[in-house]
């Protein structure tokens, strides 16, 4: 995957209006970067904020003799969230305490309000748990609120609030203790995250003798609604997972928890999966239904897109191919709907952008077919703004193969052979053979006949190799970080830089 095209390019509308403006700053931003950044892949420009994780009960400050026997947290995810909110789990937390002393022992058992350590949502914001309820022995216990010094350097005069509730241990006895409360998630649509930190159990007598953490799904939990193994830039699934019909689990025995432990899991938003479902149960009642195949497609596109990148996990590279299938499927049960060919083409162009080229650049095959679907497109509705639009992100990405003429849009690969010249070469870039009669798509203005005929084959690869140096100083040691790079970069990253991803086709 390429480092700079990840940290880049995400996208805007329409780049008609001020065009020149917006290009020049972006190459201005773009070639200060590649000159003088250490770049490294990224997917979200900021994470997003962050609501108050689940966390271990956390002992009072004295030594104690109190082990923490077992535990059990379950998250079970809510299929609706409040309005403005990314998602919630109802979480239940038990807790088998055991005094290994020979005296009994009481005292203030704290559980965090906001972040334990005492950072912010990193907006420096705190936002508090509101609904917390804790029960010892099965009976429902009165808390009070308490606050601790901050620790987090950042915010030393902000203390940290804690429900605290006091405890008696008795020695050599069992002490169950259950607190129950709202967890919201946080996320960058359509994706979700979910903590519980474990790390704070360190502060009982000894390890955890076991346990269990469960998430609970309101639908089955696969590789597709689950991200296993990617980041999705603000969280990660926790590393030994076990998926088993709604549920995704984690066991430990003899845990001495470290940060290292804590508990993540990444979503997909239950919103998101939810509208899947919806279009899968509406195919089984008509699976003629063209729209149906269209809007499945769309929501499959989303869930396996970030701002910046395509998700590689197994389970995204399957929703792709469905993706692919069902907007197939959309065009052939309408194979006259302007929008749904610009959609298939929107999903074609993301692989080809951020996987393809990478995978196999001297594969035109796939650009050709977006392309081609582009001029389908605007064959059947000569105004579709959306087409014109990605024809432009496409014409600023890759030149040598869409190109605005100041009236309209030659469609160069439709017409002609492109010449791959390796991404990298600091010589070189990729270019046509001298241009034969193009396709072109008019102005918005003109009709659907307006459009030349083109080739229905995508075009046979020449391989080229850039011209050996002639000096040592052309030959230099490397890539030249503001020289080759930069110009591989500029035309690549220019248009995306602008443009945030259209999700409505």
């Amino acid at each position: 995957m390429n480092t700079l095209a990840r940290c880049f390019r995400f996208r805007w509308g329409s780049l008609s209006a001020g065009r020149t403006v917006r290009i020049l700053f972006t190459a201005l931003i773009l070639a200060v970067a590649v000159c003088g950044w250490n770049i490294k892949p990224v997917r979200a420009d900021v994470a997003p904020p962050e609501t108050p994780p689940g966390t271990n009960l956390v002992p009072g400050s004295e030594t104690t003799q109190v082990r923490m026997l077992a535990e059990t947290v379950i998250l079970d995810v809510q299929m609706n969230a409040p309005q403005g909110s990314f998602g919630q789990a109802r979480v239940a937390a038990s807790f088998t305490m055991r005094n290994l002393g020979s005296v009994e022992e009481r005292m203030d058992v704290r559980f965090p309000l906001t972040f334990w350590n005492g950072s912010s949502d990193g907006f420096g914001h705190f936002p508090e748990i509101a609904d917390i309820q804790v029960k010892v022995d099965g009976r429902t216990v009165g808390t009070h609120r308490i606050t601790t010094e901050n620790p987090e350097s950042f915010y030393p005069d902000q203390p940290v609030p804690w429900t605290a509730f006091n405890v008696v241990f008795p020695p050599g006895e069992d002490v169950q203790i259950e607190v129950s409360y709202t967890a919201r998630g946080y996320g960058e649509y359509p994706f979700v995250a979910y903590r519980y930190i474990l790390e704070t159990g360190a502060g009982w007598n000894g390890t955890i003798g076991s346990a269990d953490l469960i998430v609970r799904l309101p639908y089955e939990a696969n590789p597709q609604n689950v991200l296993i193994g990617e980041h999705t830039g603000f969280s990660e699934t926790s590393a030994g997972v076990e998926i088993a019909g709604r549920e995704l689990r984690w066991h430990y025995t003899e845990l001495e928890p470290t940060w290292e432990d804590n508990l993540e899991v990444s979503l997909v938003m239950a919103s998101a999966w939810q509208t899947v479902l919806k279009e899968r149960q509406a195919l089984e009642k008509n699976p003629a239904d063209g729209e149906a195949w269209g809007r499945l497609g769309k929501i499959y596109k989303e869930i396996i897109l970030y701002r910046k990148g395509m998700r590689e996990d197994p389970g995204g590279k399957e929703l792709y191919r469905l993706s692919l299938e069902a907007y197939q499927t959309c065009l052939e049960l309408k194979p006259d709907d302007s929008l749904w060919h610009t959609g298939y083409a929107d999903l074609l162009w993301d692989h080809y952008y951020w996987e393809g080229k990478f995978a196999a650049p001297d594969d035109f095959s796939e650009l050709f077919q977006v392309v081609k679907e582009l001029e389908r497109s605007l064959e059947l509705n000569a105004n579709n703004s959306r087409a014109r639009d990605l024809l432009e992100e496409i014409s600023y990405s890759v030149p040598d193969v869409v190109e605005w003429d100041g009236e309209q849009f030659v469609l160069l690969i439709l017409t002609a052979t492109p010449v791959y010249t390796p991404w990298f070469s600091p010589t070189e870039t990729p270019t046509l053979e001298p241009p034969t009669p193009t396709a072109t798509v008019p102005p918005a203005t003109a009709t659907p006949a307006a459009l030349s005929q083109a080739p229905t084959e995508p075009p046979t690869l020449v391989p080229s190799s850039p011209p050996a140096p002639t000096t040592p100083a052309e030959q230099g040691t490397g890539i030249p970080v503001c020289g080759g790079a930069a110009a591989f970069v500029l035309p690549l990253a220019a248009v995306g830089y602008w443009r945030i991803h259209r999700r409505d086709v």
